[in-house]
């Protein structure tokens, strides 16, 4: 009992250490020097003469005096220019008093060009995460510690070594695998310590996620989607990594994305059964399967209906189009984007079903094994009745 808090100390000191090493780790694509400087600045005006109204959209020049906030040229003031390209998702239109990030062609001290690239939001970006961090700190206390290193963590992974062996043409398959198996077993044991609890959760999750991986395989071929429905895979082509195999990035992201929901359902029933053993100890294997069964009916009926909230957010906007343009449904499900969504919702969705029983059997096993363990031992150690005073 004495060594299992220390244990679970030098695991969070581990992970820390590992989440410093993939910090620094290079991604082997490293921004380029291009002689430009990145800084804040201020619009202290702007002249909207030359934007014109076409109809929700605005194109045309806006003009923007600024000021620069940042070192090397903190203090300059220049005039430059917005280009609006009618496109809401892309554009974006400047107010006096604005904060945004510019980048800047200077020489001996002085400004020769500025381009905006867009309203500045890293310190509200760092705002928000501190107050997530603060509330999570008050809530979970020592737990919320763990769980904002698992998510940093997690973080790290898919930033440094994820997506850069993506781009390096690996498999994106099994590196998804492998990254799910790194990213859930650091979540597991920091959260459940390095016990039989995070062993029953982390192995149940991996196996609805390698379950999950076969179905989006199967059903993607199936399917017939190609991994260009996901935003700016195509893009990728152009600029230089057509070795990339888009469609199995997009299967990947399918068991990726799920494999949350996957943790949360495992979670619940280990620690569910673990409760049940602790207070019934001489609970049997079958009926504490039985009562994990039970818990993951619950925790599945919810979880499946929150994927698909989930993923809808994404499709939202494209079937008010379709609603509005009164376009039938079995155009809608025949259209390559929504089978894929379909696909991406109804597989990540199976492989949180999966988890369930998998998770149930598992802790069972490994739980009630433990309680017979600790019985036997007690029973072992317990002196005579009647050397005992109690009895």
């Amino acid at each position: 009992m004495l060594q299992q808090p220390l244990r679970d100390k030098t695991f969070v000191i581990v992970v820390a250490i590992l989440s410093i090493f993939l910090y620094f780790l290079p991604t082997g694509f490293p921004e380029q020097e291009d002689g430009y400087v990145r800084s804040k600045a201020t619009i202290l005006a702007v002249d909207n003469a030359n934007v014109h109204q076409r109809g929700v959209v605005k194109t045309g020049v806006q003009a923007v005096k600024l000021e620069v906030i940042n070192e090397p040229f903190q203090g300059q003031q220049i005039e430059t220019t917005n280009s609006l390209l009618g496109k809401l998702e892309l554009d974006k239109l400047f107010q006096a008093g604005d904060t945004a990030l510019v980048v800047i062609k200077g020489q001996e001290g002085r400004i020769e060009v500025a381009n905006l690239i867009d309203h500045y939001r890293l310190d509200i970006e760092a705002v928000l995460f501190a107050v997530f961090a603060l509330f999570l700190f008050w809530y979970a206390r020592w737990t919320g510690v763990k769980s904002l290193l698992s998510f940093v963590f997690t973080i790290l992974v898919l930033w440094k070594v994820l997506w850069p062996l993506f781009l390096k043409g690996w498999d994106p398959i099994i590196l998804s695998l492998l990254a799910v198996c790194a990213i859930v077993a650091c979540v597991t044991f920091l959260v459940a310590g390095i016990t039989r609890i995070g062993l029953a959760a982390f192995l149940g999750t991996m196996s609805g996620a390698i379950a999950a991986c076969i179905m989006a395989v199967i059903f993607g071929s199936l399917f017939k989607v190609h991994g260009a429905v996901v935003p700016y895979a195509e893009t990728l082509l152009h600029v230089g990594f057509s070795h990339i195999d888009l469609t199995k990035v997009f299967l990947a992201g399918i068991f990726l994305a799920s494999s949350g929901a996957m943790m949360d359902v495992a979670m619940d029933i280990a620690v569910s059964v673990a409760e049940l053993v602790e207070k019934k100890p001489d609970i049997t294997c079958k009926e504490a399967i039985a009562s994990g069964m039970n818990v993951g009916r619950a925790v599945v009926g919810t979880m499946t209906t929150t994927l698909l909230l989930a993923y809808s957010g994404s499709f939202t906007a494209l079937m008010m189009v379709f609603l509005a343009q009164g376009t039938p449904v079995l155009n809608i499900l025949n259209l390559t984007y929504i089978a894929a969504e379909v696909l991406h919702t109804l597989v990540g969705s199976l492989g949180v079903v999966l988890v369930a029983p998998f998770t149930a059997t598992l802790a069972g096993w490994l739980l009630t094994k433990t309680a017979v363990k600790r019985s036997v031992n007690e029973n072992i150690n317990r002196p005579p009745y009647f050397l005992n005073r109690n009895s």
